[in-house]
């Protein structure tokens, strides 16, 4: 379903087709252009760890940023609650297209958030120091798995907890964990907990994960890379240019993300963190496979997005030129086989 039907779309010539880019990571449509309280729903300060907040609940399928996005190319994200706190809650997989919710849902619960590091200490009862919050998340982890052990029970009384429920769904691997860690300390953190628990994780951010490529890559985890472009400072100084060419080279999935922009106008664009990434070492082939493949292999959607193919679902970008060049103008974008913007531009 969804996918082009021939001689249902309009005819459109172009020097350039690709597939509709995925921005791996972001917080569009629960935090919003305007930048008012009223229109920033990613993180929730009156607890540190939420898992049971559903990004489903608060996305705004209408907000600005989402066209934004879309005029440049992005036609899924993943999107939800966002960094800082220990788990901020869930996130969700969308279109970028439709008025509703429903309209735009691909699928409803994909990973739970966690953050580690200074980046988890704010808002009401979150840890002064990361051997805290290490430790809350450690408790709360033992607590689900013995609370999941109960409800599993014949006849079993125990009642719901859904936050409870939704850290045990991440150690039965039916979510992911999302761990925003930028530093070393806290990469290393969030590799230990998940050896310890066993859980599937991404690992996000990552800002200094070129020191350790080595462990990232015994441990089989994917990385959602942070902006090639992202402001340098706080937990993200030893960032580097070059980490994306770095983790590629040592054979490391690496996707590309938004993330959450704290300035106008609001969200960066995956076409041109991957662009500017072929600008550090990266080659054109890995640059488009971040923001499209394997985005969609990272995420779980590769059946259906990711790259060209009969049977998928038809999203696709026309260029009139060289995507990654600066003078190129975009000319369409198709979602699920339907022009959704059309006119070089």
């Amino acid at each position: 379903p969804g996918a082009i039907v021939p001689g249902t779309m309009p005819f459109r010539r172009a020097k350039h087709v690709t597939p509709g880019f995925i921005d791996a990571h972001t917080v569009v449509g629960l935090a919003g252009a305007l930048n008012q309280p009223h229109d920033q729903d990613q993180v929730e300060r009156s607890a540190p760890i939420q898992p049971e907040l559903r990004a489903v609940d608060a996305y705004n399928a209408r907000e600005l940023l989402v066209g934004w996005q879309r005029r440049f190319g992005t036609t899924t994200m993943h999107t939800g609650h966002g960094p800082g706190a220990l788990a901020s809650g869930q996130t969700m997989i969308v279109k970028t297209r439709g008025n509703t919710v429903a309209d735009a849902l691909v699928d409803s619960a994909t990973m739970v958030a966690f953050t580690l590091g200074p980046d988890a200490a704010q808002g009401t009862g979150a840890p002064g120091t990361r051997a805290k919050g290490v430790a809350m998340l450690r408790a709360e982890f033992v607590k689900a798995r013995e609370y999941a052990a109960k409800r599993a029970k014949p006849g079993s009384d125990t009642p719901r907890d859904l936050r409870l429920e939704a850290l045990a769904d991440v150690l039965a691997g039916r979510l992911t964990a999302l761990v925003t860690a930028h530093h070393v300390v806290d990469i290393l953190a969030a590799l230990r907990l998940r050896e310890e628990f066993g859980f599937p994780m991404v690992l996000d951010g990552a800002a200094e994960s070129h020191l350790i490529v080595d462990r990232i890559k015994a441990a089989g985890i994917p990385v959602i890379l942070h902006p090639t472009m992202a402001r340098h400072g706080g937990v993200t100084k030893q960032a580097s240019f070059t980490t994306f060419a770095t983790l590629r080279a040592a054979g490391i999935p690496v996707a590309l993300q938004s993330g959450f922009e704290g300035y106008v106008p609001k969200t960066r664009l995956p076409l041109f963190e991957a662009a500017v990434a072929t600008a550090f070492g990266a080659s054109r082939l890995d640059a488009m496979a971040a923001i499209t493949s394997e985005a969609a292999r990272i995420l779980g959607i590769a059946n259906r997005v990711g790259t060209i193919e009969v049977g998928k679902d038809g999203d696709l970008v026309l260029f009139d030129g060289d995507p990654f060049e600066y003078v190129t103008k975009l000319c369409a974008v198709v979602i699920e086989g339907v022009v959704v913007e059309d006119g070089c531009r």
